[in-house]
């Protein structure tokens, strides 16, 4: 047989259809029906109130108080957005916000890798009964440090300021964690073999490990920024000005004790969520990856 009647022949095998994988594929599908089934339905009632979100802040008030309740707004307005700018400082509760949550997320990142490549690989003694004591902080409900901290910050004067909203939020049991179990999941021959070239521990932790530690940094950042684009308790205990508070303290003002505007409060919810999934969609690879290999190894 010739070269080129073989060469013809491969490629008429290749582009033949293979029945068989595609029956196969569909006795799969067909097979485990129940699980698509229910992640479907999961999916419906996990999107179905931000669905609603948005077609509510398109209505008019008459619209979104209608019984029952229609999804499609009729008319469609724009005049909710305009109103959220009028009755609050928008822009500059947004920039708060903005400003808390990268004040947060950078100090986090910071010292949350630092104390978790020390739990992870430096040896010192007491390390795991300081590990425990650390990770019993996430047995505290979080509400029983709101007085101590309110009185440090007064007493530091920091009372109606940004750096109340940033500084206490800069210490993560969690974070800790999370980047300890991520160290751990690398293997020790990176850091041994820049022992042998003459590095430092600091300069091994910053040359050799952080860059390797990218997902799990990632991983932390996404976790941060959604805790802190979201906090609201604590802003809203620390901070009485407008001019000082984020976005979720503002839009919580909006509902009132005897009524309620939802389609003004929806336009601003949706303009408050759009950054946080523009960050997640843009970060979901380097979060899952991260989330994957930090469970490794424990």
């Amino acid at each position: 047989m010739s070269e080129t009647s073989t060469e013809t022949r491969a490629i008429a095998l290749a582009s033949a259809p293979r029945g068989g994988d595609d029956s196969a594929e569909r006795r799969q599908i067909f097979r485990h029906w129940p699980v698509y089934l229910t992640l479907t339905l999961g999916a419906i009632v996990m999107t179905f109130p931000f669905v609603w979100q948005f077609f509510t802040a398109f209505k008019t008030y008459d619209v979104s108080v209608k019984v029952p309740p229609v999804l499609f707004p009729d008319p469609w307005t724009l005049e909710n957005f305009v109103e959220v700018f009028d009755t609050l400082p928008f822009a500059q509760m947004f920039a708060n916000s903005v400003a808390m949550t990268a004040g947060r997320t950078v100090g986090q990142v910071v010292l949350c890798t630092m104390a978790g490549y020390a739990f992870a690989r430096i040896a010192f003694p007491g390390r795991q009964v300081v590990f425990v004591l650390f990770l019993s902080v996430l047995m505290v409900p979080s509400q029983l440090f709101i007085l101590p901290q309110f009185e440090i910050m007064q007493a530091l004067g920091w009372v109606n300021t940004l750096q109340a909203l940033i500084v206490p939020g800069i210490f993560s049991a969690f974070g800790t964690f999370l980047m300890r179990q991520f160290f751990m999941s690398l293997p020790k021959e990176l850091e041994e073999a820049a022992r042998l070239d003459g590095a430092s521990v600091w300069m091994t932790f910053w040359k050799v490990m952080v860059p390797l530690a990218k997902p799990g940094i990632v991983a932390l950042s996404v976790f941060t920024v959604l805790w802190s684009w979201n906090d609201l308790l604590w802003p809203l205990v620390i901070n009485s000005d407008p001019d000082k508070m984020p976005l979720s303290v503002g839009l919580a003002t909006l509902v009132s004790v005897h009524a309620v505007d939802y389609p003004l409060l929806m336009a601003g919810s949706l303009m408050a969520t759009i950054p946080m999934l523009v960050t997640f969609m843009i970060l979901q690879r380097q979060f899952i990856q991260g989330i994957a290999f930090s469970g490794l190894k424990g």
